[in-house]
């Protein structure tokens, strides 16, 4: 079947998307319009486009934050949405050596139902990974870039339409007047216009980011910016460049004091001299002649910060799950939340490319470093990542509050199976426990194994799973 992922929005769809986006304006007057390819102006290849200097800001300390609103309670979760036969199933996969460690971590209602790890942090040195075990996330990155991205349009120092020509004046694309048009929001979504996963090969060679960012001058064109998806790690990087332009910071630093500090993520950091640096991290693991392998983490994509540059634990990302289901408004504000999670493109292929999308996926698009589905008639906030010898996965349901994110260091699909079942479980569809994934358990036997393992001396368990603490 053709792939039609790249079709152009639908007016019907443009109009209620910029409808949204103008009830968010009034909302937060920080809140600026996220236009589609069609609210912009054509330029042309001898047209002369202005490019002022940025402004840089520094950010505001005010002396005291005024207290905000609790967010409202959801809705309870069914009976059948057991975090012990979860926490149980994750056990199981790493008592099989299907992966060598997995971390996972479920909140609801702002409340951290688990934050736990399972198995080992390396084949070779093995030791038990904890809630405070650092992996890497890969792509989850993408959606700090969109949150940074954010909070610098919260305080006035960019808007969604600015124009990246304005802050990094030398880029070129291989079309005439094509960069004069890219904005922000197009990078985040991306709809820059390029082929799909441009120049990623070179990026995986260890050629350096900086060195890619201007081969995209002679990169093919696959549509007018603003006007077509297609997957981007080194073009979506480019949100890097503007933040350090806007605030004269560099990128890593900025998502260190805007996010990771004050959402109390401690055992997170950025690049490869972060994890490395961690008080205990996953070492990733191939599959080799007689089992895993573990090998030390490649520096190529931590060279693209923005979209695959973050490691964090499953402390870090309970805490960070909190803040996107939007317990911390005070450093993630509702309307900028709604302007996150709201998708800009359709990518209809997404629903087509895993059992469980075919089965209960009814729609899909991608918002600002973040992809969006219907799931059964729910909104599914989503995204995946992978590099050699991680995987993960993190999923949100704004109607129930709930929160989920599964981290591994083996080069696996099996965990992923997780995601689907407890999202069943959690919207009450009449589903086998194990639809989506391979495994054979005794949920009575495994908890009361995990009991005694929690009464054990130096057992990492928590026994935060049986209620929200």
């Amino acid at each position: 079947m053709k792939d039609d992922s790249n079709r152009r929005p639908s007016l019907g769809g443009r109009l209620a998307a910029l409808a949204f986006l103008l009830t968010l304006a009034l909302a937060s007057t920080a809140q600026t319009s996220l236009l589609g390819g069609d609210s912009k102006p054509s330029i042309s290849a001898t047209e002369t486009v202005a490019t002022p200097a940025p402004v840089f800001i520094a950010p505001e300390t005010p002396a005291a934050i005024p207290a905000l609103p609790a967010k409202p309670a959801g809705p309870p979760l069914p009976n059948a949405f057991d975090v012990s036969i979860f926490e149980a199933m994750a056990q199981q996969i790493v008592a099989d050596q299907r992966v060598p460690g997995l971390a996972m971590a479920i909140v609801h209602n702002g409340k951290v139902l688990s934050a736990r790890g399972y198995g080992i942090t390396d084949v070779s040195d093995a030791e038990p990974v904890d809630a405070h075990t650092v992996f890497r996330l890969a792509s989850l990155s993408k959606g700090f870039a969109g949150t940074m991205a954010g909070l610098l349009v919260n305080n006035g120092t960019l808007r969604w339409d600015s124009r990246l020509i304005d802050y990094v004046p030398n880029f070129e694309l291989s079309q005439p007047g094509a960069a004069q048009q890219i904005t922000v929001a197009d990078i985040l979504s991306h709809r820059v216009g390029l082929s799909e996963n441009a120049y990623d090969r070179d990026l995986e060679r260890y050629v350096p980011y900086r060195a890619l960012s201007q081969k995209l001058a002679s990169a093919p064109m696959k549509c007018a910016p603003g006007t077509c998806y297609a997957y981007q790690n080194v073009a979506f990087s480019l949100i890097g460049d503007i933040v350090f332009a806007a605030t004269g910071d560099f990128y890593s630093q900025e998502v260190q004091s805007r996010l990771l500090k004050p959402l109390g993520m401690n055992d997170a950091s950025l690049g490869l001299e972060g994890i490395e640096s961690s008080a205990r991290w996953a070492k990733p693991h191939v599959r080799g002649k007689r089992g895993w392998v573990s090998v030390m983490p490649k520096s190529t994509y931590y060279e693209v910060a923005p979209a695959a540059g973050v490691n964090a634990s499953a402390s870090d990302m309970a805490q960070w799950l909190i803040a996107h289901t939007g317990h911390r408004p005070d450093v993630l504000p509702a309307p900028l939340l709604a302007t996150l999670h709201e998708p800009l493109v359709d990518t209809p292929y997404q629903a087509r490319s895993s059992a469980w999308r075919r089965a209960r996926l009814d729609g899909a698009g991608y918002a600002l470093g973040w992809r969006v589905y219907d799931y059964s008639g729910h909104r599914l906030v989503y995204h995946a990542g992978a590099v050699q010898g991680y995987r993960g996965m993190i999923a949100m349901l704004p109607d129930s509050d709930l929160g989920i994110v599964v981290l591994w260091n083996g080069e696996s699909s099996l965990p992923s199976g997780l995601l689907p079942t407890m999202i069943d479980r959690a919207l009450g569809i009449p589903s086998e426990l194990t639809a989506w994934i391979d495994l054979k358990i005794d949920p009575p036997t495994m908890v009361a194994d995990r009991q005694q393992q929690e009464n054990a001396p130096g057992s990492t368990a928590t026994k935060a799973s049986a209620a929200p603490q």
